[in-house]
């Protein structure tokens, strides 16, 4: 029963992670990442009898997410400073070691 917890855990992990990346705006794609880094990590020693509880609040969790994410891509944003910078540092270094 625990290997099959630990698997959902990590699934839902992957999942919400997977989502949080499909932000078009970076401060929100940042955003829910850190999220969910945050609420995981805070969770980590949860005790065996609390992981249904969690599991079900994570999954209507996902649910909001999934649709926030879907929404965020109906709107195209500018990029921002960072993310100009990000894509102009990662240009040169792929030059450079050609």
């Amino acid at each position: 029963m625990v290997k099959e917890s630990q698997a959902q855990v990590l699934n839902l992990y992957r999942t919400f992670l997977r989502y949080s990346n499909n932000f078009e705006n970076y401060n929100f794609r940042n955003y829910f990442i850190r999220k969910t880094k945050d609420s995981f990590r805070a969770n980590r020693s949860i005790e065996e009898k609390d992981i249904p509880e969690f599991l079900l609040k994570a999954q209507k969790d996902l649910q909001v997410l999934k649709r926030q994410s879907t929404i965020s891509q109906m709107y195209h944003f500018d990029k921002s400073v960072v993310e100009k910078l990000d894509h102009d540092i990662y240009e040169l270094a792929r030059r450079s070691n050609s």
